[in-house]
């Protein structure tokens, strides 16, 4: 019986729950020196200059700012950004953000880090700041003048239709915001590095791609990548902004080489919401049109990205939301215009989901809307819209081709796990009552894209000599279970017991290449590596097996319900793992059960689903209380149902916390409003209800597995859910849109804005 399919438990958990992980501040460094970074105060400022000399009242601290630092700016991130907009590792002469490093200062203990940053002494001149992404658009105030612009990107649509929505009998037109998030992992960044005799670094990092950090670092620090090796412990979660080398990486490597001794530093939380990228920061202008039957026919939108002080990952992201805005509607004319600019914050980068969340946002509030407008039932302007099962592969009008779906089936589905019509029926008479708390039910129909630029993954696998079997994987894991996962389809390939495979990654040296975790492409990609390795691996096993057992290798099979190899029908004589590997050992032939593997998909996959939310309003204070949420989540095969469904629990609690809670905000002047978990407020399993999870698995053919990515999904679909259940409850009040999150202050000052405006209807509606 195959192990794949069911709810083993994470074989990472023992350590975590036991206290015996290794994260990274866990690491070990004989006679490290602690680096503490003095960041700027001020969103945008002319460095005038910086007095480190207080800084040697600390016995052995010393201070370093770019004036002893010679390394390059950054390269720009992506293809297409403003080149002319480099991010210095330190800042020289100009501080962009409040948060951006401008000296560094060694204390033989982390303690005394503090009080040396302190005696730092920055002057400066404050120059003009733009926080807002519109505002920057203007040009009033230049982040980069010898630029003439803060325009760092552009998506325009390549033909634009000024009759787009000629012929529509219902236009709807709204403005949305997909609020700056800070992603808060449980761990912050560590970074340790150190320089051996034979010249080369080693350096731990906290990282999602291993192999990337290393060439990162390579180039920030002038040496070839082969001089690098970077070793990953455990990690404390990473959801996007922990991939690559940032400034703190390169810089911890830069001193320990500078001053001859290991160098660690240890993010703060207040460090890691101001320093680590941000993700969303998307404005957008909707505008959605079809007939008065609920058939769409039209959309438009027009987005400005807000990329932050630097254009990094974040400014490409309007790519993604183009390529996504159809969502999984047969919408057949689609205009997505978009801009990305700089501005005096935390610059951007991918956040779970990134950019797609922003398309499902767009369109699953511009339908809700529409149903209003038109008198429709927001589940039927959904199906009527949805694109068929025997459409498939499609191609849709934004640009992208899907895989596989059945969305009306998971709609479906959805509403009756959830019990729809007595959800509504329930609201009517709350309604017709006039209650104080009022019902608001949400839907949410998605598509998201996974791997989305088809991007390969190493995996290898070889037969050890006690017949166990060791993996190695190129993937970067944070927490996702991957050593279960990759365990599992080695042990059901090669029929071993699932304790007797180990697996190994994050160690630049011992894994020759990877891609990494990001995109939710880990099982289609690293498992899919894994498992053609393990089957090729068992091939080998036969034609070896075959000389034990004296027979053809065309004779003899693997029975991995026992892990044996034998001859076609003859199941009593039986050559095993164990026994195979000790003779060939004795030869010295173990290399031969070795394989590795590179996996490349000819595509991307499209997950799917539909998640319903329901809340309650309190209409007399604007408190909100999500009371249910129901999740319909198609990733297609199902490895292990628990992995999965601890994907979608975290997924949903980042979705619904953007749509009620989380926003880091900033100031006119560019001054961060939440840079801890008091102001931030992070979402909590105080707020939220026990999950409704609905099983759905519709195979890709991307892949021999027939796997999706689940990292992103649920985050994508309950973030509109939830939304559109709080905007859906304040309706009768004559509120047509609250913004993200819906705190209890918008939503009464959205219910007091209706009442004055002569919209609202009463305390319950009508």
């Amino acid at each position: 019986m195959s192990i794949l399919g069911n709810r083993v438990a994470r074989s990472e958990d023992p350590r975590f729950i036991t206290g015996t992980a290794t994260f990274g501040d866990d690491v070990e460094a004989q006679g490290a020196l602690h680096a503490t970074f003095v960041r700027s105060i001020l969103p945008h400022a002319r460095i005038t200059g910086i007095d480190t000399s207080a800084v040697s009242e600390i016995p052995g601290a010393r201070a370093f700012t770019a004036a002893d630092i010679a390394l390059d700016p950054l390269p720009v991130a992506m293809p297409g950004l403003e080149e002319q907009m480099p991010r210095p590792v330190i800042a020289s002469d100009v501080a962009r953000f409040a948060g951006e490093i401008v000296a560094v200062v060694l204390t033989e203990d982390r303690l005394h880090g503090a009080d040396a940053a302190e005696r730092v002494v920055v002057d400066v001149e404050e120059l003009p700041v733009v926080a807002d992404a519109q505002a920057a658009l203007t040009g009033d105030a230049l982040l980069f003048p010898d630029v003439g612009t803060n325009v760092c990107a552009r998506f325009p649509h390549e033909s634009p239709d000024d009759g787009l929505l000629d012929g529509c009998d219902v236009v709807v037109t709204t403005t949305f915001t997909s609020q700056r998030l800070a992603s808060c992992p449980m761990e912050c960044r560590v970074a340790v590095a150190e320089w051996g005799e034979d010249g080369r670094l080693t350096q731990w990092a906290t990282t999602q791609t291993p192999h990337a950090t290393r060439d990162a670092l390579a180039g920030g620090l002038g040496i070839d990548a082969s001089q690098i090796r970077v070793r990953v412990p455990d990690v404390g979660g990473g959801f996007g902004p922990k991939g690559g080398a940032a400034p703190e990486d390169i810089l911890v490597a830069w001193l320990a080489r500078e001053v001859g001794r290991p160098v660690r530093w240890t993010e703060t939380r207040t460090e890691n919401m101001l320093a680590l990228g941000h993700g969303r920061a998307q404005h957008q202008e909707l505008t959605l049109g079809g007939d008065r039957d609920g058939t769409l026919k039209a959309y438009r939108m027009k987005i400005v990205q807000d990329s932050g002080a630097y254009p990094e990952v974040g400014a490409v992201l309007p790519m993604l939301t183009k390529m996504c805005a159809s969502g999984p509607y047969a919408i057949p004319a689609i205009e997505v215009d978009a801009v990305s600019v700089v501005t005096n914050t935390t610059p951007l980068t991918a956040y779970r989901g990134a950019g797609r969340p922003e398309a499902t946002q767009a369109i699953e509030r511009a339908i809700d809307l529409f149903a209003l407008e038109a008198g429709l039932d927001p589940a039927d302007v959904r199906r009527r819209n949805l694109i068929p099962a025997d459409a498939f592969p499609y191609a849709t009008a934004s640009g992208a081709r899907y895989d596989c779906g059945d969305y009306e089936k998971a709609l479906d589905l959805l509403l009756e796990s959830a019990a729809y019509a007595d959800l509504r029926a329930e609201q009517r008479r709350r309604r017709e009552r006039g209650d104080a708390r009022q019902m608001g039910i949400g839907l949410c129909v998605y598509i998201e894209i996974t791997n989305g630029f088809a991007e390969p993954e190493w995996g290898s696998v070889e037969i050890t000599a006690d017949g166990g079997a060791a993996v190695r994987t190129g993937l970067g894991p944070t927490g996702q279970g991957h050593q279960t996962a990759l365990a599992m389809l080695v042990a059901d390939r090669l029929g071993l017991p699932f304790e007797a495979v180990t697996v190994s990654h994050g160690d630049t040296d011992l894994v020759p290449r990877g891609t990494g975790t990001y995109g939710s492409r880990s099982l289609q990609a690293g498992g899919a590596a894994i498992s053609g390795a393990a089957i090729k691996v068992a091939d080998k096993g036969k034609e070896l097996a075959a000389n034990e057992l004296e027979a053809s290798p065309a004779d003899i099979r693997l029975d991995t319900d026992r892990g044996v190899f034998h001859v076609a029908g003859v199941p009593g004589r039986t050559v095993s793992w164990a026994e195979l590997a000790s003779a060939l050992g004795a030869d010295d032939r173990l290399g031969e059960l070795a394989v590795e593997e590179d996996f490349k998909p000819a595509s991307p996959t499209w997950p799917f689903g539909a998640h319903l939310a329901v809340v309650e309003v309190d209409t007399e204070t604007g408190k909100v209380k999500l009371v249910r949420i129901v999740c319909v989540d198609d990733c297609g095969t199902i490895l292990n149902p628990l992995l999965v469904d601890g994907q979608r629990h975290g997924g949903i609690a980042q979705g619904v916390a953007q749509a009620l809670m989380e926003e880091f905000a900033y100031d006119e002047l560019g001054n961060p409003q939440t840079d801890n978990f008091v102001t931030y407020a992070p979402i909590s399993a105080a707020e939220l209800p026990m999950f409704e999870l609905v099983s759905m698995e519709t195979p890709t053919p991307v892949n021999p597995l027939g796997a999706k990515g689940i990292g992103e999904s649920a985050t994508i679909g309950s973030t509109s859910a939830a939304h559109n259940a709080v905007i859906d409850a304040l309706v009768p009040l004559g509120v047509r849109d609250v913004d993200m999150p819906t705190t209890a202050q918008r939503v009464w000052l959205a219910i007091q804005a209706a009442r004055s405006s002569g919209n609202g209807a009463g305390t319950g509606g009508g």
